[in-house]
Order: C-alpha cells, then sequence, then structure tokens
C-alpha cells in the first residue's frame, strides 16, 4: 500500500469530504500523484449545493480523476449503505471494492480514501466502514464538529479505531471559526489531551471546488499526518 489517509468522521454531515478534498487538491497542487477513493456514496437523488458538488464528484475534480472511479458503488437515496443497496436490490461488493481501492493506490503516491458516515456504519449485514478501514491498511484521520457534543463522539470514535486497531493519526475540527467560542477553544484543547492525538482546524471554505479546497488544505499539517 502506497502513503495514505482513510478519512471517517464522528457522523455524517461533519465535513469530512471537505477534509478529504482539501488534502487531496493540497497534494496535487504541488505535484503527488494523488488517488482519491469513497467506496460508496448515497444521497445522489437530492441536488447538489451551486459551488458543492455530491462527495465522489468533489472528490474526483481535487484529484483529476472522474467521479466513478472515486466511488465505485452509487446510490439515489439518502440512507446508509447496506440499506442503499437492499433497496437497490443488491448487497455491497466489499471484497470488490476494496480491489478497486488498491488499484487506484497502485497508480499514485498517494491515496486519501474517505469512509461514510461514522466507522461503525455498515456496508453489509457483516461488515463495517471500520472493517473496510482495517482491511485498507491506512491510518485514519477523524473529522468532527466543533461545539457541544464533539468531545463524547469524537472519543468514542477514536475508541472504535483503537480497538480495532487503526492507527489515528489526527483530529480535524470543522468549520472552526474565525473567532471560536470559549466552548470550541475548550473542545480543542481537551480533545488533544484525552485523545492524545494533535487536533487541526479547518475553517468556513467559500466553495468545494478544487481552488478553495487546496488553499484550506495547504494550511493542515499533511507531512506528519502523511509521515
Amino acid at each position: 500500500m502506497t502513503r495514505g489517509l482513510f478519512v471517517t468522521g464522528t457522523d455524517t454531515g461533519v465535513g469530512k469530504t471537505v477534509v478529504a478534498g482539501a488534502i487531496i487538491a493540497a497534494l496535487a497542487r504541488r505535484g503527488e500523484r494523488v488517488a482519491a477513493f469513497k467506496p460508496v456514496v448515497t444521497g445522489l437523488d437530492e441536488p447538489a449545493a451551486f459551488g458543492w458538488p455530491h462527495d465522489h464528484a468533489l472528490l474526483a475534480a481535487a484529484a483529476g480523476s472522474a467521479p466513478e472511479e472515486v466511488s465505485p458503488a452509487r446510490f439515489g437515496p439518502a440512507v446508509s449503505p447496506h440499506l442503499a443497496a437492499a433497496q437497490a436490490g443488491t448487497t455491497l461488493d466489499v471484497d470488490g471494492l476494496l480491489e478497486a481501492a488498491r488499484a487506484q493506490a497502485a497508480t499514485a503516491d498517494v491515496l486519501i480514501a474517505e469512509g461514510v458516515g461514522g466507522l461503525l456504519v455498515p456496508l453489509t449485514d457483516t461488515r463495517t466502514v471500520r472493517d473496510f478501514a482495517v482491511a485498507l491498511g491506512l491510518p485514519l484521520l477523524v473529522a468532527a464538529r466543533t461545539g457541544l457534543g464533539t468531545i463524547n463522539h469524537t472519543l468514542l470514535t477514536l475508541e472504535a479505531a483503537r480497538a480495532a486497531g487503526l492507527e489515528v493519526r489526527g483530529i480535524v475540527l470543522t468549520p472552526w471559526p474565525d473567532e471560536p467560542s470559549p466552548i470550541e477553544r475548550s473542545n480543542r484543547e481537551t480533545l488533544e489531551r484525552l485523545g492524545g492525538v494533535g487536533v487541526a482546524t479547518l475553517g468556513v471554505l467559500a466553495s468545494g471546488l478544487p481552488g478553495d479546497l487546496a488553499a484550506a488544505g495547504a494550511e493542515l499539517p499533511l507531512e506528519a499526518w502523511l509521515a
């Protein structure tokens, strides 16, 4: 396996695609060959917001690849992967998705993979996103909210990751405001202390387009995470 990261989140909608896209775009801008991979994307029935493509399209644009290569399994309903597959009359081929990720990695200097929801989201009746991350063998980066509740959600995610032998390289709190509140500053310090890992922040982006993503990603500690 090449260098890389597996970006997970403490929940759905916590900004992990933005974090993954920022990393991908920043690495691509400095000339690295970057492969992006998200095994499953759901919710394609919902229209994308202006400047914010669907997850697989955002990651593909950041990496300069095709959306269908980034996410081999794509579904319309905004539901968990195992349910989306069941509603479509199929079951996700997790081993096939792993092979697709490895094929992407073989063409690149670095692979940035993004999960679906949190670590314990089921892909099938017997395999979870965590199982996928373990099989892929990449270190983990956790995207988390900034405000109330994030300490519990993030520390639980760290426990779930480490219990499976995953190496956690860092936490990213996002969207981090220009003027963080006392609770946000406290959350960052507390997570770093109790989680035993560095906590970075990612601010509000103007759009999910490659230029904005790359500028934000250049401010992240990429070398430490990818060492």
